[in-house]
């Protein structure tokens, strides 16, 4: 008990998962003590079942089959059944010493009973608990090599209809439905450590179509049923390792998986990890299969991806720029990716001119991806081409007329001492699309130019004579406020009209902000007396904003 401190709670749970465990002291029920842990049932949302380890290494350690628990998480109600512990930590130590006697007494009870007791006592649970008997019907039917018996079995568990209602199981019965579904993975691995591992092999496959014909029923929100379909993939791989099954049955089967024909959707199995089962003529059929699937169909995903991952465990770097190559998306990204392989394999002059070639065939400039233009024109800096970094800086501004590409001309120009003319050339395109009111969302990208080249006289400038967003004049206000007050305080007043009309706390902080600029504004011009009557009217007026009225006196306003 040591270890169960709050200072320890908190730091496992983190503060706000501790603070919001507070609120669940009074949601704990049904505590059971044991030697060194304890268990509940917390009801938040649902009902939660938590367990709690008192005596680990590291300290306390918990479990709850809550979603945010199930992620490994130490949470909230894990913390509100630790503080219930807390709080009764002197009686502690006598539950604990309780819960050790009653399993000694357990123990030595079921030590003295004859075989003949022992099975009645047995057949009273199977009588009572139908999963345990279940658990039990599957191992005996294992353990005599009745195969159609446990393939029956395993129908059985998989089966849906006892835990759906309306042909589909909802949220709070796919915990139920998912337990006993792991049954299966249990038994196939049962079969393979008792010299069976051929029939497991059967029956995990057959396992994996069931399963994936179940999770269409299912609210797998938890992805409980995604990890018995991991288990049962892996149980698959363990009984191909013992039983040695025909490696070229094997490389079809798992193709066939990977290409989508047997594919379930949660048994995520990599043909790659069947490398050793499979030897080099498994393997020869799997990349014959893998090339003939894609050949028919180079475009799809299945098979790109099989052909991809084959290609790349092989060290065939041809093979996967190949896949990439029948598969070209317009906005020049495939070729990126293929540039990006052929450097990795220190094949630098084909890469740069895949990514040339992305360029020239990209549909709209507007629309490539701008990774690609980052990466050709860093490979034309490094290669000491910056005319030609310019040209593409150039294309691409042209083509998408943004502020970020603004900055990136004005970058690569700079570098090459040609910052001036591509200015001019710059802004004159700005202009116009300022003049045809083209302008992109946020105002015109003309007045976001000149102010990110500190060129604040002519963004005002233009401002005045193509109009600006409200966001703009703000900025064009502050940088003039200095110098032209009399300007920016003609701004100011117009955008703190509206707020004035307006409600909520952000409102009124920019409002607040505003008014302190208009007051800046009244002082450099020395008409203070004026502001001091326009705040006073707008205290009138807006007197019934309590949360205004508070944040002007915070601000001496």
């Amino acid at each position: 008990m040591r270890g169960l401190t709050e200072a320890n709670l908190k730091k496992l749970a983190g503060a706000r998962s501790f603070e919001r465990g507070l609120g669940y002291l009074d949601a704990v029920s049904g505590v059971e003590v044991g030697d060194g842990w304890v268990t509940a049932t917390v009801h938040g949302t649902e009902r939660y079942e938590v367990e709690l380890t008192l005596d680990g290494p590291g300290g306390p350690v918990g479990a709850c089959d809550c979603p945010f628990g199930l992620e490994g998480n130490f949470c909230k109600h894990l913390v509100a059944l630790g503080l219930r512990m807390l709080a009764q930590r002197e009686s502690l130590p006598r539950q604990r010493k309780a819960a050790r006697e009653r399993a000694q007494d357990l123990d030595g009870w079921l030590s003295a009973l004859t075989k003949d007791e022992l099975l009645a006592v047995l057949r009273e649970q199977i009588e009572e608990d139908r999963q345990l008997r279940r658990r039990l019907e599957l191992r005996a039917a294992g353990a005599r090599g009745d195969l159609a018996a446990v393939r029956t079995r395993i129908r059985d568990l998989l089966d849906v209809t006892p835990f759906a209602q309306y042909e589909y199981v909802e949220y709070a019965d796919a915990r139920a439905y998912a337990d006993q579904a792991g049954q299966v993975v249990s038994a196939i691995r049962a079969l393979t450590g008792s010299g069976r591992a051929a029939d497991a092999i059967t029956l995990a496959r057959e396992a994996m179509r069931l399963l994936a014909e179940a999770v269409e029923s299912v609210d797998d929100a938890d992805g409980r049923l995604g990890q018995v379909g991991a288990d049962l993939a892996d149980a698959h791989l363990e009984a191909c390792r013992a039983a040695r099954p025909d490696p070229e049955e094997l490389a079809r089967w798992l193709a066939g998986h990977a290409l989508g024909d047997l594919d379930d959707g949660l048994s995520d199995i990599d043909p790659l990890d069947y490398e050793d089962v499979l030897g080099e003529a498994g393997m020869a059929v799997l990349r014959t299969t893998a090339v003939e699937a894609w050949r028919d169909n180079r475009r799809g995903w299945a098979e790109r991806c099989l052909m991809e991952r084959l290609a790349r465990a092989g060290g065939d770097v041809d093979t996967v720029i190949a896949v990439h190559a029948a598969d070209l998306a317009p906005n020049g990204h495939t070729h990126l990716v293929v540039a990006r392989e052929l450097d990795t394999a220190q094949r630098c002059d084909e890469a740069l001119r895949w990514a040339e070639r992305g360029i020239r065939e990209a549909r709209d400039l507007a629309a490539v991806d701008t990774a690609l233009v980052d990466y050709l024109c860093d490979r034309y800096t490094r290669a000491d081409r910056l005319p030609d970094a310019v040209t593409l800086r150039r294309d691409h501004f042209g083509a998408r007329r943004s502020l970020l590409a603004y900055q990136q001309l004005r970058a690569a120009a700079r570098a090459a001492g040609r910052w001036p003319a591509e200015r001019d050339g710059a802004l004159d395109l700005l202009r116009a699309d300022a003049g045809r009111h083209e302008s992109r969302y946020g105002g015109p990208v003309l007045i976001d130019a000149l102010l990110d080249d500190k060129d604040a006289d002519a963004a005002w400038q233009a401002a005045t004579r193509t109009g600006a967003h409200d966001r703009q004049w703000g900025t064009l206000a502050d940088q003039a406020r200095a110098g032209r007050p009399a300007d920016a305080l003609g701004v100011y007043l117009r955008l703190a009209e509206p707020l004035t009309k307006q409600t909520g706390n952000a409102v009124y902080a920019q409002l607040v902000a505003l008014l302190l600029n208009i007051r800046d504004c009244h002082h450099r011009l020395g008409t203070d007396e004026e502001f001091a009557v326009y705040v006073a009217a707008l205290r009138t007026a807006q007197r019934r904003k309590r949360n205004l009225m508070r944040l002007m006196d915070e601000h001496g306003l």
